[in-house]
């Protein structure tokens, strides 16, 4: 097989697999004519092959969603032109299939397709070299994204240093979960005696007041057992109270600074730490800020994914929240999901509040998986993500 029919599907990821396991010199799409023209979407295709280390000949033409006559016609042109063409059944319309059906029966053009509950590769007519073949491909949190037409750019997280912290990030959440009523007020404490400095490198050593003024006019006191218990982790050095007077302590670096900064980082630290100590991923991204198309600026679409984890061929979205479930919160996760991960994508919500029904509901029906503040106290994160991504021990 030197030649890849192609019946173009919405999900990125049905375009990809087929030409990247079997790697042909041509790749033909039959697609619709908003593709077929989009130049922009065409190259960023290109691109992701090459990114994968080959540059395989693409060509683009437009085919009826709905006339698998005129389909037909179209591929028997093909077969004729490219007599050493086989044709993958796995994406495209229901007409485009069933033209593909009978071109492979008219010609005794090799049809074979794709079964994502297997990962396995199947004959459909006359295919032996796709036959129960497993499909070794693995893809990065970057390569769903770039699939899609999407670009990943830099998150609020330095994803590269991570991996020297994460002994850091269990301790960090134990200490959230101790003082979780207060979490809110105590970084917003935490904020206001250390405030950003745009421009130029913040310090690292904080002096302030005990009582600094909080959100809407109430006053916020230093919530000293969460300071201390801060200190003990190694957060915070230097730490000196002053009841009813003054604080002051020193960061242990910048990165410790932001995050105790942020009332949303704990979650997300402890989540991507579950990912990699899962191990079942092959890459994991915390803050995965992907832009939808190629313009900068006022008319960008750009979305954050809080961890963002790649299995093989499967990605997970996973989304982390110090509050209740919102319906807002799901529906755009199914989104993202849908657009840059394709049907076998997953995605889950993790949340430090107890979930109610109506959320799981909702959640349910979106296909989304719900983790809250019950199986997290009980270390469940871990074994949770494995059953999400079938990989259970």
């Amino acid at each position: 097989m030197n030649t890849l029919i192609e019946l173009y599907d919405e999900r990125a990821i049905e375009n990809i697999l087929a030409p990247d396991m079997f790697r042909p010199q041509r790749i033909i799409y039959l697609c619709p004519e908003d593709v077929a023209q989009d130049r922009s979407r065409q190259d960023k295709l290109r691109a992701f092959f090459q990114r994968r280390g080959w540059e395989p000949e693409l060509i683009f033409m437009t085919a009826s969603l709905f006339k698998a006559d005129r389909i037909l016609r179209q591929l028997m042109s093909i077969g004729e032109k490219y007599p050493d063409c086989a044709v993958d059944v796995t994406g495209g319309s229901d007409a485009a299939l069933f033209a593909a059906g009978m071109f492979s029966a008219q010609t005794g053009a090799p049809a074979f397709t794709y079964s994502r509950k297997k990962n396995r590769f199947y004959d459909i007519s006359g295919a032996a070299f796709a036959d129960d073949l497993y499909c070794t491909l693995s893809y990065s949190v970057e390569d769903f994204f770039l699939m899609a037409g999407g670009t990943l750019l830099p998150g609020r997280v330095d994803n590269a240093v991570l991996e020297k912290y994460l002994e850091d990030f269990d301790p960090f959440f134990d200490c959230f979960l101790r003082f979780r009523r207060d979490w809110s007020d105590i970084i917003s404490y935490i904020q206001k005696v250390s405030p950003g400095e745009y421009g130029q490198t913040p310090p690292l050593s904080v002096e302030g007041k005990y009582t600094v003024k909080g959100d809407h006019g109430a006053r916020n006191s230093a919530n000293e057992a969460a300071l201390r218990a801060l200190s003990r982790i190694g957060f915070l050095q230097d730490l000196r109270i002053v009841s009813g007077e003054s604080v002051s302590f020193r960061f242990r670096d910048h990165n410790i600074r932001a995050w105790l900064r942020d009332v949303g980082s704990v979650l997300e630290l402890y989540v991507y730490k579950a990912c990699v100590d899962a191990g079942i991923f092959n890459d994991v991204i915390s803050s995965a800020v992907v832009r939808w198309d190629d313009t900068l600026g006022h008319g960008s679409i750009l979305n954050e994914i809080d961890v963002m984890a790649a299995r093989g061929v499967i990605p997970l979205f996973l989304s982390c929240k110090a509050t209740d479930i919102k319906t807002e919160a799901l529906n755009e996760l199914a989104i993202l999901r849908d657009r840059f991960g394709g049907k076998g994508a997953k995605a889950a919500i993790v949340t430090t509040e107890p979930c109610n029904a109506a959320a799981r509901h909702r959640a349910a029906q979106l296909g989304i998986a719900v983790i809250d503040l019950e199986e997290l106290k009980n270390d469940q994160l871990v074994h949770r993500l494995k059953v999400i991504m079938k990989a259970e021990a």
